[in-house]
């Protein structure tokens, strides 16, 4: 009876484990790629309560949820032989697990290199001011190559952002001196315009007072008048001629 107890016991703890080697919970965001005596079985596993045959099949975890993975700074050379460190963000998810298991080694790290090597090539072919005033389109572009070589390894790039880009000193340098020669152009335009508008004017005015002269008699009286009252001292303004002729002329008809 002792051994019989303890052969049931062995029985009952070999039981317990092979039904736990063969119990597998996967949760919602993971799938399971199954391999039977190393070939691979054909539907994916998951999510919930999987069942496989011990130490017969193996099952290898795929998550599912989007990838956020951090490129590193690449030393990057532009069309115009500008050296600059430029570093950016990867979106990725695995959209077929088995594929990223059997086409692929290690698909996270494929992914990374793949969007190295791809960040510094793609750059490389745009000028300084484009990849500093065109990161929407760069961005864009990047996001299509990626996924195009990562789609045979069930791998979808969701998007593609460069976050910085790091200049040389000699070149920041250079851009603040150019940004300020630019803004003092802006003001020299703004400037001649505001002048050519006045002149403008000025013109126009003078042309006005020429078709009427009295005009330019009252704006003289005036002048007199915003002088007197801003000033009390003696002022020694020239009156015109004409302004003398109108007023004897005036004089002599009153007393006519």
């Amino acid at each position: 009876m002792p051994g019989l107890s303890l052969g049931f016991l062995i029985v009952v703890v070999v039981a317990v484990f092979l039904l736990l080697q063969a119990i597998k919970i996967l949760p919602e965001y993971e799938r399971g790629v199954v391999f039977r005596l190393g070939k691979l079985v054909v539907r994916d596993f998951g999510p919930g309560l999987t069942i496989i045959i011990p130490f017969i099949d193996r099952l290898v975890r795929v998550s599912l949820r989007t990838i956020v993975h951090d490129v590193p700074p690449q030393d990057v050379i532009t069309r115009d032989n500008v050296s600059v460190k430029v570093n950016a963000v990867v979106y990725f998810r695995v959209f077929e697990p088995r594929k990223a298991i059997v086409e692929v080694e290690n698909y996270h790290y494929a992914t990374s290199q793949l969007a190295q090597t791809t960040l510094r090539s793609v750059l490389g072919e745009v000028e300084l001011d484009e990849l500093l005033a065109e990161r929407e389109r760069l961005n864009h572009q990047l996001q299509a190559i990626l996924d195009k070589h990562t789609d045979p390894w069930g791998i979808k790039i969701s998007a593609v952002e460069v976050k910085h880009v790091d200049l040389p000193d000699e070149m920041r340098r250079a851009m603040a001196r150019q940004a300020e020669a630019e803004r003092e152009k802006r003001a020299k335009i703004i400037h001649a315009s505001g002048e050519l508008q006045a002149a403008d004017q000025l013109t126009r005015a003078a042309e006005m007072l020429a078709q009427h002269p009295v005009a330019i008699q009252l704006r003289y009286l005036q002048t007199l008048t915003d002088i007197a009252t801003e000033q009390n001292s003696t002022i020694v303004f020239p009156v015109p001629v004409e302004i003398l002729g109108a007023l004897f002329r005036g004089s002599e008809q009153n007393d006519e």
